[in-house]
């Protein structure tokens, strides 16, 4: 009888290797927003939550539906999107413009930030009646003041990743003689710009948050608008169903400016 040979001995099979098991990070992510909302489904159903006060999820996405068919949905997730567009954008380009001015140039920071510093703590719906004062009800009162939101956290986080630059960063530009403003290009302004994706995201959201206080006053269209008059006439599933668009438009804008920092924070590093 013939030894076998090792080779041709079946293999011993081996426990699995945990990595097997590890559930993505992208769907770990999922797991406690659809565990609410199955439970808060069961809740409904079972009169434990009152359906006038919070209608289960499938009443809610029933709403959302149906507004979609009519054609109503559209018009005021359209307008509220391009509501944040322009404000965002306005207000996201005065706070680069002056964080970076104040704080790269000292004498400017001494002069300009304590006023806007000041100005930050103001609470927003104190601002609602001065813009609708200074700029009417139109458009321009409403990009304004979600233009004021998203203004004061990418100044603020520039401004911050800007002063708190590594010095010795600074002191390698200084040694290889290099001018004021490429020491601002080439070195502090990349140093910094992950606080600056910080405060974009921060920016974003508080444009959105801004929005329903400017979809308030004297708007026809728009989910703020869509909010209040779910209130009014005493429709809890709109009300509910513009909260929940509010949370899903919102979490999308910020993935999408999200992706777009990464990439920009890749392209930069490749570069240098």
């Amino acid at each position: 009888m013939e030894v076998q040979e090792i080779s041709e001995l079946p293999a011993i099979p081996t426990a699995v290797s945990p990595a097997a098991w590890r559930i993505p990070d992208r769907a770990l992510g999922w797991i406690v927003p659809l565990a609410g909302l199955l439970l808060w489904e069961i809740l409904a159903r079972t009169g434990v939550l009152p359906p006038n006060g919070m209608p289960a999820p499938s009443v809610i996405a029933g709403t959302i539906a149906d507004l979609a068919r009519t054609g109503e949905l559209p018009q005021h997730v359209g307008i509220t999107l391009w509501r944040i567009a322009l404000g965002f954008t306005a207000g996201a380009a005065a706070g680069t413009v002056l964080g970076g001015l104040t704080g790269s140039v000292p004498l400017l920071r001494k002069l300009l930030d304590p006023f806007l510093q000041s100005l930050r703590n103001i609470p927003s719906m104190a601002w609602v009646p001065l813009f609708l004062l200074w700029l009417g009800i139109q458009e321009t009162s409403k990009i304004g003041l979600i233009a004021l939101g998203a203004f004061f956290p990418v100044y603020l986080n520039l401004l911050s990743g800007i002063l708190n630059v590594d010095r010795k960063l600074v002191e390698v530009g200084e040694i290889y003689r290099l001018s004021g403003f490429q020491l601002i290009r080439r070195v502090i302004l990349p140093a910094a710009f992950p606080a600056f994706v910080v405060g974009l995201r921060s920016g974003l959201g508080l444009a959105w948050m801004f929005v329903v206080a400017a979809e308030i006053m004297g708007a026809s269209k728009g989910l703020g608008f869509l909010m209040v008059d779910g209130q009014q006439t005493g429709r809890p599933a709109v009300i509910m169903a513009s909260v929940f668009l509010f949370a899903v438009l919102g979490k999308a804008t910020d993935a999408a400016v999200q992706g777009v920092g990464r990439r920009w924070l890749k392209d930069g590093a490749g570069a240098a």
